[in-house]
């Protein structure tokens, strides 16, 4: 390794090394231990070879120096044959030994990845809907990609690299002061002007480097929200495009900026190592050249304390950032940890129950719910925030009771925020209670397993939320086994399957992101198909036709009919129209039911239904935006 790289190296273990005061946690460390004993075997044999390597790297120099001796005494030419035969074994094992070690430390690496992503990825969908609606997305992303990262590195880089540099290290200084320990001291004094140096001028530059991140970061969110369906009408329809160009371009100019800055840092850093790195073989030269001249020392001991030397300063120069590299791995480890820490809020119990075979009833019997505080389910370094939001637990229903017969219809309707929604997320278990119970066919639901749940019940949100992948792959979500012909059929009976048969592709054609290559009501109608193809046995509507117009209704009304048909159902609805052929219609307010009955027994009884009825119809013609226009 010569000079250059040497330098090289040590500036990037001064950059990469980020200093992170905090103690070592021994639960920490046992955790760690813990998702690396699967990979136990290949750690030993990654650190034997690491150490066998650093043991040929000092064993070069040694040779070749017993290759100079040999020439300048005069010995036999098969000596020096001999040895140069030896040096080039010695480079062919070192390259298999670095070969195998590579692929060790990939194998360990990308196993240790795979566990860790597994994880928190197993871990994050356990957690509930209040951690999701907390939690900014890309926060949760870099925890299983960044972070994730920097905590492999701790096996695949830093263990091995303290490990090899270590025993380098010891061998090379212990041969070094073997031949001639007046140069090694001489060399040594040298030693601080070469790190000093790379660990300064290292944090310098990992300043920059971390200023560059921020503002590509903050160009990449800009563009993640700009470039979406809704950021890019929004940036439209507000007339923005010239200012959101100036930002992002200032964003850009300053990462050019830093970008020179750090070239030039780095070229004068390396420049001013290289010399100092120079003026070291210089001593060595000059030195060991004074004393091989007056015989106290041999022309090859000269050459092999100039090779050494130059194996000495880089492994020194890392072993001096390895405290902080072991520490940065450990905080990414701690990063992780902080997720799969996270309590889920909703589990199955142990000895979980399937929901009752048959037509499915739901019964609510004196519910109180309130909303769970940020503290129970998120982190602040999720949401990006300097302290959790302390709010919490104020109570959204209160003392609830009614019940949904098998098959029934029942209908909730109220003013926005009364808690209708909030109902409908209690029944599937997206929520549990705080007192009393939500019973399936009679079997309170903390009693039941979620994928028996998830099994008897079907529901549609008013966003009609579709994933970036085909038609086919949407549908699927609800019946992975299920056949081309079903897929057709539960097309046709959601009125969707002329319109899927003229799309390019197909079942194949990708709906876009969040399905916005679809109108709205055909991304409602292919929700309803995916709700066809589950085939619950009970339907929650949240409001599905909320944002649709009359023409886009009357195909989605005609295609939840089918969906409707037989099974018991629970429809939230500001649209009163939607809802007049309801078995039951229960008015919600402020988080209690204030009127039940049938459509017409609540006209007749007056009050709030009344209220938001006449509202709905009768004052509909005072309203109307063609005579506000005109007026």
């Amino acid at each position: 390794m010569d000079m250059e790289v040497t330098a090289w190296t040590s500036l990037y273990h001064a950059m990469h090394a980020q200093e992170e005061r905090r103690p070592f946690s021994r639960a920490t460390l046992k955790r760690i231990a813990s998702f690396a004993r699967p990979h136990r075997r290949q750690l030993i044999q990654f650190l034997v070879l690491s150490v066998l390597t650093a043991i040929l790297t000092v064993a070069t120099p040694i040779l070749a120096g017993r290759v100079v001796d040999a020439i300048v005494n005069g010995e036999s030419e098969s000596l020096v044959i001999g040895l140069a035969f030896l040096i080039a074994a010695i480079a062919i094992a070192e390259a298999a030994l670095g070969l195998i070690s590579r692929w060790l430390s990939a194998r360990i690496g990308e196993g240790l990845i795979l566990d860790l992503r597994t994880a928190v990825f197993d871990h994050v969908q356990t957690m509930p809907i209040a951690f999701f609606t907390r939690t900014r997305t890309g926060a949760l992303v870099s925890r299983l990609n960044n972070d994730v990262i920097g905590a492999q590195r701790a096996f695949s880089d830093t263990l091995s690299g303290v490990v090899s540099n270590l025993v380098t290290v010891l061998l090379t200084f212990a041969v070094m002061v073997s031949i001639s320990w007046q140069v090694t001291v001489l060399t040594l004094v040298l030693l601080p002007v070469f790190v000093l140096p790379a660990r300064f001028m290292g944090r310098r530059l990992a300043r920059l480097e971390r200023e560059a991140a921020d503002h590509n970061a903050a160009m990449g969110n800009q563009m993640t929200e700009r470039f979406s369906a809704p950021g890019a009408t929004l940036v439209k329809l507000f007339s923005r495009p010239t200012i959101e160009s100036a930002e992002f371009e200032s964003r850009a100019r300053r990462v050019r900026d830093i970008g020179v800055r750090t070239a030039m840092v780095q070229w004068v850093f390396i420049t001013a190592l290289t010399l100092v790195s120079a003026l070291a073989l210089a001593l060595v030269y000059g030195l060991g050249g004074f004393y091989a001249l007056r015989g106290q020392l041999d022309t090859g001991a000269v050459v092999a304390l100039a090779l050494l030397l130059t194996r000495l300063y880089a492994p020194l120069t890392a072993l001096a950032s390895a405290r902080v590299e072991v520490m940065s791995a450990v905080v990414s480890f701690d990063r992780v940890f902080e997720v799969l820490d996270l309590e889920p809020l909703i589990a199955d119990k142990d000895d979980a129950r399937p929901v009752p075979n048959g037509p499915v009833a739901v019964e609510l019997d004196h519910v109180n719910f309130s909303y769970p505080a940020a503290d129970k389910v998120s982190l602040a370094s999720l949401e990006e925030v300097a302290t959790l939001d302390t709010r919490g637990g104020v109570e959204v229903i209160h003392d609830m009771s009614f019940r949904i017969e098998p098959g029934q219809l029942v209908a909730l309707v109220g003013s926005s925020g009364a808690g209708k929604s909030t109902i409908a997320q209690l029944v599937p278990r997206l929520y549990d209670v705080d007192s009393g119970a939500v019973r399936l066919s009679g079997v309170d639901v903390r009693d039941l397993s979620a994928e028996s749940i998830r099994g008897a019940l079907g529901m549609v949100t008013q966003d009609g939320h579709l994933f970036h992948e085909s038609v086919r792959a949407n549908l699927l979500l609800a019946q992975p086994e299920a056949t081309e012909d079903e897929l057709w059929e539960v097309l046709d009976r959601a009125r969707l399957a002329d319109l899927v048969a003229s799309l390019p592709d197909g079942l194949d054609t990708v709906v876009g992101e969040r399905g916005y290559r679809l109108s709205g009501g055909e991304r409602q109608r292919l929700t309803i198909a995916r709700l066809l193809l589950a085939r619950p046995r009970m339907v929650i509507l949240d409001e599905a036709t909320a944002h649709l117009d009359s023409t886009s209704e009357a195909a989605v009304q005609a295609a939840l009919t089918e969906a409707l048909a037989g099974r018991t159902a629970l429809v939230i609805a500001h649209r009163l129209s939607t809802v007049r052929a309801a078995d039951l219609i229960l008015v919600i307010e402020d988080g209690r039911v204030v009127q039940s009955g049938t459509h017409e027994e609540l006209l007749a009884a007056g009050g709030r239904y009344e209220e938001l009825y006449r509202t709905q119809f009768e004052q509909q013609p005072r309203t109307d935006p063609v005579e506000i226009a005109a007026g």
